[in-house]
């Protein structure tokens, strides 16, 4: 898998939201008793707790997802990251290296995808990628307090969520209220020039591509691409061959 980096735009943007999400999580901590006094926060970390070398800038990322890709679809994983001594390290912090966002499908587990463990991918998920706010803070979370170097925007072959919306917009026909939501999300990356299942592939591609011109519009996640600290890729995964591969 050749992936490239392309730099991108941001509307999470303002020292505010990044307050409010930083007390935010960390409020949520202490309600659940899961932050003790003198504890290390998630943000601080140090990448030298886990066993393996972190990938620290987004091309080591890219490759590092690259390879993992490579054992998971010929069937050599490693599953690193599972240790004993990994699980107690992380118990203090976590260093991950990327931020996943896919699809709630369940034969796309990123974590198996890239054959990763604990602590190193961040992962968002909801049906077609789709943005909101909720999704749009935990992907901020990552990349600005975590300093998380790579976001890559995961679509899929087959899409059910894809699918559902391009069969409402060419037949008009009304579905249910919260899958309506996502379906009027996706509806903007629908390829009409294709019909049939070539529509549902072709549009499985463009809302990978909207989906990423979105984050890219984010003015926080925009100022860390102009410096080269952060990339936001597009990437798909066939069900057919495991193999996944980026979008341009």
């Amino acid at each position: 898998m050749k992936l490239k980096l392309r730099p991108q735009k941001d509307p999470l943007a303002g020292t505010g939201r990044r307050t409010l999400l930083r007390v935010a999580v960390a409020g949520s901590a202490v309600a659940t008793g899961g932050l003790a006094l003198g504890a290390i926060p998630a943000s601080a970390a140090p990448p030298s707790m886990i066993s393996r070398t972190r990938p620290t800038t987004p091309a080591q990322a890219l490759h590092e997802l690259s390879v993992g890709n490579r054992r998971w679809r010929t069937f050599q994983q490693q599953h690193p990251d599972e240790s004993p001594s990994v699980r107690n390290a992380l118990v203090t912090g976590q260093h991950p290296f990327a931020v996943i966002l896919g699809c709630i499908d369940s034969r796309v587990p990123p974590e198996l995808v890239f054959d990763q463990g604990l602590g190193d991918l961040m992962t968002v998920r909801s049906a077609g990628e789709v943005l909101d706010e909720a999704v749009l803070g935990s992907i901020a979370y990552g990349v600005l307090e975590l300093g998380v170097p790579l976001i890559m925007v995961l679509g899929h072959q087959s899409c059910g969520a894809v699918a559902a919306a391009v069969h409402a917009d060419e037949t008009g026909e009304e579905l249910p209220a919260h899958i309506e939501y996502l379906a009027d999300r996706i509806r903007p990356a629908i390829d009409h020039s294709q019909h049939g299942a070539a529509r549902v592939d072709s549009t499985v591609n463009r809302n990978v591509g909207l989906v990423r011109r979105q984050l890219a519009a984010e003015p926080d996640l925009a100022a860390k691409v102009a410096t080269g600290a952060l990339a936001i890729v597009g990437a798909r995964y066939e069900l057919n061959s495991q193999l996944v591969h980026v979008i341009h």
